[in-house]
């Protein structure tokens, strides 16, 4: 599977999203990434539904959405009717996981499970099968510009033996952290989408950053 890019707009210049999303539109990119913060689940508040819907009506690509918030069923349905095209909830936040995973699969959406630094992947045995994508985070949830977690690599590749037979088509996403100098490494080790923040917006060629990000799989014997 040829990896995919998902810059993450939590990085973008909110007072220019519009442009931002156009230079996505434009890009290699595969995905928008779109990360939602309740400032409850995790020490930060970030998009609403305006925003996803605002974000969609200019969008391209479709809308990755990761969902850091506590009682995600509530908001399923709204998101999905805003635009989302991938739902991701963080396993840490979902009671009833199975049922979650499955109502994001009704509407149509691909059905994501998160796992924070702390989360072993030994825990996604049961739900393996039934996921379309799980996103390891590579730094702890709720800022962007943290320090990528080595340990990440270790989980991937677990991640990876886990759904090779189970679920041999899993997306394996990262978020953290991720950039030139780590991508490669990612795949390797069995990453097959790359969520990248600050190294495509902070870059003074975001739509090189996105071209070097997808051409890092050339390395990779």
């Amino acid at each position: 599977m040829k990896h995919l890019i998902a810059p993450s707009i939590l990085a973008a210049d909110f007072a220019n999203l519009q442009r931002d999303i156009e230079m996505i539109n434009e890009s290699q990119a595969d995905w928008i990434h779109v990360d939602i913060m309740d400032g409850l689940f995790v020490p930060n508040i970030s998009f609403g539904f305006p925003v996803v819907e605002a974000v969609k009506k200019n969008a391209t690509k479709p809308l990755d959405v990761h969902l850091m918030i506590n009682d995600p069923d509530r908001y399923l349905q709204a998101f999905k009717n805003a635009g989302a095209d991938n739902i991701t909830v963080h396993y840490e936040a979902c009671t009833h996981l199975h049922r979650t995973i499955h109502a994001i699969k009704d509407m149509d959406c691909l059905a994501g499970v998160a796992l924070n630094p702390h989360t072993p992947v030994a825990l996604l045995e049961d739900i393996i099968a039934d996921v379309d994508l799980v996103l390891i985070m590579s730094v702890n949830p709720g800022f962007g510009g943290q320090r990528f977690i080595a340990n990440t690599y270790r989980k991937i590749v677990q991640l990876k033996q886990m759904a090779a037979s189970a679920n041999p088509t899993l997306h394996i996403e990262v978020d953290g952290g991720v950039g030139s100098a780590n991508a490669a490494q990612l795949i390797a080790a069995g990453a097959n989408v790359l969520v990248a923040g600050n190294s495509v917006f902070a870059a003074e060629d975001p739509t090189g950053a996105i071209a070097a990000l997808k051409r890092a799989n050339e390395s990779v014997a």
